[in-house]
Protein backbone atom coordinates (compact mmCIF):
# COMPACT_ATOMS: atom_id res chain seq x y z
CA UNK A 1 0.00 0.00 0.00
CA UNK A 2 1.16 3.61 -0.26
CA UNK A 3 1.03 6.33 2.09
CA UNK A 4 -1.41 7.96 0.75
CA UNK A 5 -3.41 5.14 2.01
CA UNK A 6 -2.91 5.72 5.57
CA UNK A 7 -4.36 8.19 6.77
CA UNK A 8 -3.21 10.35 9.94
CA UNK A 9 -5.46 11.66 12.66
CA UNK A 10 -4.48 14.43 15.04
CA UNK A 11 -5.63 13.61 18.79
CA UNK A 12 -6.90 16.43 19.88
CA UNK A 13 -10.38 15.54 22.55
CA UNK A 14 -10.17 13.55 25.71
CA UNK A 15 -11.76 10.57 23.87
CA UNK A 16 -9.03 11.06 21.16
CA UNK A 17 -6.27 10.59 24.13
CA UNK A 18 -8.55 7.79 25.40
CA UNK A 19 -8.54 5.57 21.75
CA UNK A 20 -4.52 6.63 21.85
CA UNK A 21 -3.73 5.11 24.73
CA UNK A 22 -5.97 1.65 23.92
CA UNK A 23 -4.20 1.66 21.31
CA UNK A 24 -0.72 1.34 22.84
CA UNK A 25 -2.58 -1.66 25.23
CA UNK A 26 -3.39 -3.44 22.42
CA UNK A 27 -0.02 -3.39 20.40
CA UNK A 28 1.74 -4.45 24.06
CA UNK A 29 -0.47 -7.14 24.39
CA UNK A 30 0.90 -8.94 21.59
CA UNK A 31 4.56 -8.64 22.55
CA UNK A 32 6.39 -11.64 24.15
CA UNK A 33 6.50 -10.41 28.03
CA UNK A 34 5.26 -7.01 27.42
CA UNK A 35 3.19 -6.31 31.11
CA UNK A 36 0.09 -4.59 30.92
CA UNK A 37 0.34 -1.30 32.82
CA UNK A 38 -2.98 0.10 34.98
CA UNK A 39 -5.02 2.17 32.12
CA UNK A 40 -5.73 5.01 34.51
CA UNK A 41 -2.33 5.21 34.82
CA UNK A 42 -1.38 5.89 30.94
CA UNK A 43 -3.86 7.93 30.49
CA UNK A 44 -2.89 10.49 32.89
CA UNK A 45 0.51 10.72 31.21
CA UNK A 46 -1.51 11.73 28.46
CA UNK A 47 -3.60 13.81 29.81
CA UNK A 48 -2.75 18.00 29.91
CA UNK A 49 -4.86 18.63 33.08
CA UNK A 50 -3.11 16.04 34.92
CA UNK A 51 0.25 15.82 34.30
CA UNK A 52 2.57 18.41 35.33
CA UNK A 53 4.94 17.76 32.38
CA UNK A 54 2.67 19.78 30.09
CA UNK A 55 3.42 22.72 32.73
CA UNK A 56 6.52 23.13 30.49
CA UNK A 57 5.86 20.84 27.15
CA UNK A 58 3.53 20.96 24.67
CA UNK A 59 2.53 17.74 22.37
CA UNK A 60 0.66 16.55 19.80
CA UNK A 61 -0.45 12.75 19.46
CA UNK A 62 -1.46 11.15 16.24
CA UNK A 63 -2.98 7.61 15.23
CA UNK A 64 -2.59 5.74 11.43
CA UNK A 65 -5.38 4.17 9.99
CA UNK A 66 -5.57 2.21 7.43
CA UNK A 67 -8.58 0.84 5.22
CA UNK A 68 -10.91 1.98 8.57
CA UNK A 69 -8.39 0.15 10.82
CA UNK A 70 -5.88 2.38 13.70
CA UNK A 71 -2.54 0.48 13.04
CA UNK A 72 0.23 2.67 14.80
CA UNK A 73 0.32 5.67 16.78
CA UNK A 74 3.36 8.48 17.96
CA UNK A 75 3.53 11.45 20.00
CA UNK A 76 5.85 14.65 19.19
CA UNK A 77 6.04 16.58 21.39
CA UNK A 78 8.47 19.66 23.09
CA UNK A 79 9.84 20.27 26.50
CA UNK A 80 11.05 24.10 27.04
CA UNK A 81 12.95 23.15 30.18
CA UNK A 82 15.08 20.56 27.58
CA UNK A 83 15.44 23.33 25.23
CA UNK A 84 17.13 25.43 27.63
CA UNK A 85 19.82 22.22 28.55
CA UNK A 86 23.41 22.75 26.81
CA UNK A 87 23.19 20.93 23.12
CA UNK A 88 26.41 18.58 24.37
CA UNK A 89 24.29 17.10 27.10
CA UNK A 90 21.64 15.76 24.53
CA UNK A 91 18.89 18.52 23.98
CA UNK A 92 19.06 22.27 23.99
CA UNK A 93 17.74 24.75 21.53
CA UNK A 94 15.82 22.98 18.79
CA UNK A 95 15.78 19.49 19.71
CA UNK A 96 11.79 18.25 19.99
CA UNK A 97 11.10 14.39 20.98
CA UNK A 98 9.31 11.53 19.54
CA UNK A 99 7.67 8.98 21.91
CA UNK A 100 4.58 6.56 22.10
CA UNK A 101 5.85 4.66 18.96
CA UNK A 102 4.11 1.14 17.41
CA UNK A 103 3.04 0.73 14.38
CA UNK A 104 1.70 -2.38 12.64
CA UNK A 105 4.34 -2.48 9.46
CA UNK A 106 7.77 -0.19 8.60
CA UNK A 107 5.80 1.52 6.20
CA UNK A 108 3.07 2.59 8.84
CA UNK A 109 6.19 3.39 11.34
CA UNK A 110 7.98 5.81 8.18
CA UNK A 111 4.63 7.90 7.94
CA UNK A 112 4.24 8.11 11.76
CA UNK A 113 7.90 9.65 12.26
CA UNK A 114 7.99 11.57 9.19
CA UNK A 115 4.63 12.94 10.55
CA UNK A 116 6.30 13.79 14.51
CA UNK A 117 9.21 15.50 12.13
CA UNK A 118 6.92 17.52 10.22
CA UNK A 119 5.19 18.67 13.35
CA UNK A 120 7.94 19.62 15.36
CA UNK A 121 9.56 21.11 12.03
CA UNK A 122 7.02 23.49 12.07
CA UNK A 123 6.98 24.11 15.42
CA UNK A 124 10.94 25.36 14.77
CA UNK A 125 12.51 22.25 15.58
CA UNK A 126 15.83 21.38 13.50
CA UNK A 127 16.26 17.82 15.46
CA UNK A 128 14.41 15.30 17.54
CA UNK A 129 15.43 12.84 19.90
CA UNK A 130 13.21 9.84 20.87
CA UNK A 131 11.92 7.44 21.61
CA UNK A 132 11.20 9.62 24.98
CA UNK A 133 7.32 8.54 26.44
CA UNK A 134 6.83 10.84 27.10
CA UNK A 135 9.38 12.97 29.87
CA UNK A 136 12.68 11.42 30.26
CA UNK A 137 11.83 10.90 33.72
CA UNK A 138 9.09 8.29 32.61
CA UNK A 139 9.84 6.21 29.93
CA UNK A 140 13.11 7.37 27.68
CA UNK A 141 14.62 4.69 25.09
CA UNK A 142 13.62 1.64 22.85
CA UNK A 143 14.24 -1.89 24.53
CA UNK A 144 16.81 -3.24 22.24
CA UNK A 145 18.53 -5.72 24.28
CA UNK A 146 16.97 -8.10 26.93
CA UNK A 147 13.51 -9.04 25.34
CA UNK A 148 13.45 -12.92 26.94
CA UNK A 149 11.89 -11.60 30.49
CA UNK A 150 9.62 -8.82 31.66
CA UNK A 151 10.39 -5.20 32.47
CA UNK A 152 10.29 -4.36 36.18
CA UNK A 153 8.42 -1.54 37.58
CA UNK A 154 8.57 1.61 35.06
CA UNK A 155 9.94 0.41 32.55
CA UNK A 156 9.54 0.11 28.53
CA UNK A 157 9.42 -3.29 26.33
CA UNK A 158 9.34 -3.13 22.80
CA UNK A 159 9.36 -5.18 19.89
CA UNK A 160 12.25 -6.19 18.62
CA UNK A 161 12.14 -4.92 14.90
CA UNK A 162 10.78 -1.41 16.11
CA UNK A 163 14.86 -0.62 16.22
CA UNK A 164 15.11 -1.48 12.35
CA UNK A 165 12.35 0.70 11.28
CA UNK A 166 13.70 3.71 12.98
CA UNK A 167 17.33 2.94 11.63
CA UNK A 168 15.88 2.69 8.68
CA UNK A 169 14.12 6.45 8.71
CA UNK A 170 18.14 7.75 8.80
CA UNK A 171 17.73 7.49 12.77
CA UNK A 172 21.41 7.32 14.35
CA UNK A 173 21.66 5.82 18.40
CA UNK A 174 22.65 8.93 20.27
CA UNK A 175 22.69 7.27 23.56
CA UNK A 176 22.25 3.49 25.07
CA UNK A 177 21.02 3.19 28.85
CA UNK A 178 21.39 -0.16 30.70
CA UNK A 179 20.41 -1.87 33.32
CA UNK A 180 21.96 -4.31 35.62
CA UNK A 181 20.83 -7.37 37.18
CA UNK A 182 21.95 -8.26 40.72
CA UNK A 183 21.47 -11.74 42.43
CA UNK A 184 20.84 -9.89 46.09
CA UNK A 185 20.87 -13.50 48.00
CA UNK A 186 24.89 -13.28 47.25
CA UNK A 187 27.17 -11.25 49.44
CA UNK A 188 29.25 -8.30 48.03
CA UNK A 189 33.06 -8.85 47.71
CA UNK A 190 35.09 -8.29 50.69
CA UNK A 191 36.61 -4.84 49.26
CA UNK A 192 32.85 -3.71 49.22
CA UNK A 193 31.93 -4.93 52.56
CA UNK A 194 35.05 -3.44 54.20
CA UNK A 195 34.39 0.11 52.46
CA UNK A 196 30.15 -0.13 54.24
CA UNK A 197 32.15 -1.19 57.51
CA UNK A 198 34.97 2.02 57.24
CA UNK A 199 31.72 4.06 56.83
CA UNK A 200 30.09 2.85 59.79
CA UNK A 201 32.89 4.22 61.97
CA UNK A 202 32.82 7.68 60.51
CA UNK A 203 30.92 9.28 62.62
CA UNK A 204 30.26 12.07 60.03
CA UNK A 205 28.10 9.79 58.19
CA UNK A 206 24.46 8.91 58.83
CA UNK A 207 22.60 6.79 56.51
CA UNK A 208 19.11 6.90 57.50
CA UNK A 209 16.14 5.67 56.05
CA UNK A 210 12.89 7.79 54.48
CA UNK A 211 9.92 8.83 56.79
CA UNK A 212 6.57 8.03 55.28
CA UNK A 213 5.07 10.32 57.67
CA UNK A 214 7.21 13.37 56.60
CA UNK A 215 7.39 11.72 52.80
CA UNK A 216 7.06 15.63 51.35
CA UNK A 217 9.54 16.76 53.24
CA UNK A 218 11.98 13.96 52.00
CA UNK A 219 11.02 13.83 48.60
CA UNK A 220 12.34 17.55 48.49
CA UNK A 221 15.34 16.66 49.86
CA UNK A 222 15.71 13.85 47.17
CA UNK A 223 14.50 16.33 44.49
CA UNK A 224 17.55 19.32 45.38
CA UNK A 225 20.30 16.06 45.81
CA UNK A 226 19.35 14.95 42.33
CA UNK A 227 18.61 17.97 40.25
CA UNK A 228 21.95 18.74 41.53
CA UNK A 229 23.92 15.34 41.19
CA UNK A 230 21.83 14.43 37.67
CA UNK A 231 22.76 17.85 36.53
CA UNK A 232 26.00 17.11 34.10
CA UNK A 233 24.43 14.13 32.89
CA UNK A 234 23.65 13.15 28.88
CA UNK A 235 19.32 13.79 28.57
CA UNK A 236 19.57 15.82 32.14
CA UNK A 237 16.08 18.19 32.90
CA UNK A 238 15.23 19.21 36.08
CA UNK A 239 12.12 18.03 37.41
CA UNK A 240 10.14 21.07 38.58
CA UNK A 241 8.61 20.97 42.32
CA UNK A 242 5.50 20.24 40.76
CA UNK A 243 6.42 17.10 39.50
CA UNK A 244 8.07 16.36 42.25
CA UNK A 245 5.11 16.76 44.60
CA UNK A 246 2.68 15.05 41.57
CA UNK A 247 5.14 11.90 41.71
CA UNK A 248 5.86 11.64 45.64
CA UNK A 249 2.02 11.54 46.01
CA UNK A 250 2.00 8.99 43.53
CA UNK A 251 4.95 6.56 44.98
CA UNK A 252 4.18 7.13 48.29
CA UNK A 253 1.47 3.88 48.46
CA UNK A 254 4.70 1.84 47.42
CA UNK A 255 7.40 3.63 49.42
CA UNK A 256 8.51 0.99 52.34
CA UNK A 257 11.02 3.16 54.14
CA UNK A 258 13.52 0.29 54.57
CA UNK A 259 13.95 -0.01 50.94
CA UNK A 260 14.84 4.07 50.63
CA UNK A 261 17.70 6.09 51.99
CA UNK A 262 19.56 9.51 52.33
CA UNK A 263 22.86 9.77 53.75
CA UNK A 264 23.76 12.58 55.34
CA UNK A 265 27.06 14.29 56.51
CA UNK A 266 27.84 16.39 59.15
CA UNK A 267 23.73 17.11 58.93
CA UNK A 268 23.43 17.61 55.70
CA UNK A 269 21.52 15.46 53.13
CA UNK A 270 24.49 14.67 50.25
CA UNK A 271 22.77 11.31 48.55
CA UNK A 272 19.89 9.32 48.20
CA UNK A 273 18.62 5.89 46.99
CA UNK A 274 15.47 5.03 46.12
CA UNK A 275 14.22 1.15 45.55
CA UNK A 276 10.68 0.06 44.24
CA UNK A 277 8.85 -3.46 44.64
CA UNK A 278 8.18 -4.69 41.09
CA UNK A 279 4.87 -4.35 40.74
CA UNK A 280 4.51 -5.69 37.17
CA UNK A 281 4.25 -9.34 38.47
CA UNK A 282 0.71 -8.53 40.05
CA UNK A 283 -0.38 -5.88 36.64
CA UNK A 284 1.06 -9.25 35.02
CA UNK A 285 -1.84 -11.43 37.05
CA UNK A 286 -4.73 -8.98 37.27
CA UNK A 287 -3.65 -8.47 33.23
CA UNK A 288 -3.59 -4.50 34.00
CA UNK A 289 -6.93 -4.25 35.39
CA UNK A 290 -8.01 -3.47 39.11
CA UNK A 291 -12.02 -4.92 38.42
CA UNK A 292 -12.86 -7.43 39.37
CA UNK A 293 -10.69 -8.63 42.05
CA UNK A 294 -7.33 -6.74 40.54
CA UNK A 295 -7.18 -4.53 43.34
CA UNK A 296 -7.49 -6.54 46.10
CA UNK A 297 -4.72 -8.78 45.24
CA UNK A 298 -3.09 -5.61 44.65
CA UNK A 299 -3.78 -3.89 47.93
CA UNK A 300 -2.44 -7.26 49.17
CA UNK A 301 0.91 -6.63 47.39
CA UNK A 302 1.20 -2.94 48.62
CA UNK A 303 1.07 -4.00 52.31
CA UNK A 304 3.73 -6.67 52.17
CA UNK A 305 5.17 -7.65 48.83
CA UNK A 306 6.82 -10.63 49.50
CA UNK A 307 9.25 -12.27 47.00
CA UNK A 308 9.11 -9.06 45.07
CA UNK A 309 11.87 -8.44 42.99
CA UNK A 310 13.37 -5.21 43.42
CA UNK A 311 14.34 -1.97 41.01
CA UNK A 312 16.81 0.79 42.22
CA UNK A 313 15.63 3.51 39.47
CA UNK A 314 17.64 6.48 41.30
CA UNK A 315 20.55 7.02 43.44
CA UNK A 316 22.46 10.36 43.27
CA UNK A 317 25.51 11.93 45.65
CA UNK A 318 25.41 15.69 45.45
CA UNK A 319 28.18 16.55 42.65
CA UNK A 320 30.77 18.16 45.28
CA UNK A 321 31.62 14.86 45.95
CA UNK A 322 31.58 12.71 42.75
CA UNK A 323 34.50 10.93 42.11
CA UNK A 324 35.41 10.88 45.83
CA UNK A 325 36.00 7.94 48.12
CA UNK A 326 33.01 9.67 49.99
CA UNK A 327 31.02 9.00 47.33
CA UNK A 328 32.03 5.69 47.13
CA UNK A 329 31.12 5.11 50.78
CA UNK A 330 27.78 6.69 50.69
CA UNK A 331 26.79 4.20 47.75
CA UNK A 332 27.91 1.19 48.95
CA UNK A 333 26.48 1.50 52.41
CA UNK A 334 23.00 2.33 50.78
CA UNK A 335 23.19 -0.51 48.62
CA UNK A 336 24.71 -2.83 50.97
CA UNK A 337 21.51 -1.58 53.77
CA UNK A 338 18.95 -1.92 51.07
CA UNK A 339 20.04 -5.18 49.83
CA UNK A 340 20.24 -6.69 53.35
CA UNK A 341 16.31 -5.35 53.79
CA UNK A 342 14.89 -6.63 50.66
CA UNK A 343 16.36 -9.96 51.75
CA UNK A 344 15.28 -10.18 55.46
CA UNK A 345 11.85 -8.36 55.22
CA UNK A 346 11.16 -8.87 52.04
CA UNK A 347 12.27 -12.63 51.04
CA UNK A 348 13.93 -10.92 47.83
CA UNK A 349 16.19 -12.60 45.58
CA UNK A 350 17.01 -10.28 43.32
CA UNK A 351 17.38 -6.34 41.81
CA UNK A 352 17.58 -4.58 38.99
CA UNK A 353 19.60 -1.13 38.94
CA UNK A 354 19.36 1.24 35.74
CA UNK A 355 18.72 2.95 34.09
CA UNK A 356 22.11 3.82 33.79
CA UNK A 357 24.03 5.79 31.40
CA UNK A 358 26.68 3.77 29.37
CA UNK A 359 29.09 6.21 29.81
CA UNK A 360 28.72 7.07 33.66
CA UNK A 361 32.12 6.11 34.55
CA UNK A 362 31.18 6.66 38.52
CA UNK A 363 27.37 4.06 38.24
CA UNK A 364 29.09 1.39 35.84
CA UNK A 365 32.01 1.21 38.35
CA UNK A 366 29.61 0.35 41.12
CA UNK A 367 27.60 -1.68 39.45
CA UNK A 368 30.43 -3.60 38.60
CA UNK A 369 31.88 -3.65 41.93
CA UNK A 370 28.98 -5.66 43.18
CA UNK A 371 28.89 -7.94 40.90
CA UNK A 372 25.74 -6.90 38.95
CA UNK A 373 25.73 -7.62 34.98
CA UNK A 374 23.95 -5.86 32.54
CA UNK A 375 20.66 -7.54 31.11
CA UNK A 376 18.42 -4.87 29.51
CA UNK A 377 19.39 -2.37 26.92
CA UNK A 378 17.67 0.96 25.46
CA UNK A 379 18.19 2.44 23.03
CA UNK A 380 17.51 6.99 22.27
CA UNK A 381 18.12 7.63 18.94
CA UNK A 382 18.53 11.29 16.95
CA UNK A 383 17.86 12.93 14.19
CA UNK A 384 18.53 16.24 12.11
CA UNK A 385 15.49 17.90 11.13
CA UNK A 386 17.12 20.03 8.66
CA UNK A 387 15.21 18.78 5.13
CA UNK A 388 12.40 16.94 4.93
Amino acid sequence: MTDAQIRIEPITDKKGRARFVDLGRAFSAEVENAVPQLRGEQLELVDPDKNPFFRHARAQLFIAHRNGRAVGRISAHIDELALDMPPEQGFGPGTGMFGYFDAEDSEVATVLLRTAEDWLRDQGMNRVVGPISMSIWEEPGLLVRGHDHPPLIMMGHHPEHYAGWIEACGYERAKTLYTYDLDITVDFPPIVQRIVKSTTRNDRIKVRYVRKDHWDEDAEIILSILNDAWSGNWGFVPLTPEEVKHTGKKLKTIIHEELNMIAELDGRPVAFMLTFPDINHVLLKNKGRMLPFGWLRLLRWVRKPVGSEMRVPLMGVLKEFQGSRLASQLAFSMISQIRENSVGNFKSKRAEIGWILEDNQGMVAIADAIGSSINREYAIYRKSLGTN
